[in-house]
């Protein structure tokens, strides 16, 4: 268990979108707001949770097959993308105020998503130069 994931920027700011996502699920939910808005804020919560997981068990370092912070990158872009188009028409629309509530709190999270994205993007190079293992003389 890498605990001192946690208190680094990146693991902050996952916990952060877990618990914002938990609880855009949880105004959604109570308010009995469209299938759409409760799945998407199920699904956030459900995937920055496994890879909150992931992080913490160090199962990216084991897993090394699959490029770890790309697949985040991926998931981050996606999310903000469907957290816009659904919270805007949950603030817009309007039905009551947990719809109101969680819309504004997923667009708090897309935020997050965002600046998620955003330092996953700078911790990884595409382009650059890789390292090679070569020995040390």
């Amino acid at each position: 268990l890498d605990s001192g994931f946690l208190r680094s920027p990146r693991g902050a700011l996952k916990l952060a979108r877990a618990l914002v996502a938990l609880v855009m699920f949880l105004c959604f939910a109570s308010s009995r707001s469209h299938g759409a808005y409760t799945a998407l804020a199920l699904m956030e919560t459900l995937i920055t949770a496994l890879f909150l997981l992931l992080y913490l068990l160090r199962l990216d370092k084991r897993l090394g097959r699959l490029c770890w912070p790309l697949a985040d990158i991926f998931n981050s872009v996606i999310a903000a993308v469907f957290l816009l188009v659904v919270c805007l028409f949950a603030v817009i629309i309007r039905s009551n105020k947990g719809t109101l509530a969680g819309g504004v709190f997923g667009l708090v999270l897309l935020i997050l998503c965002v600046v998620d994205a955003v330092l996953l993007f700078q911790k990884i190079s595409l382009g650059g130069p890789r390292g090679r293992n070569i020995p040390a003389k």
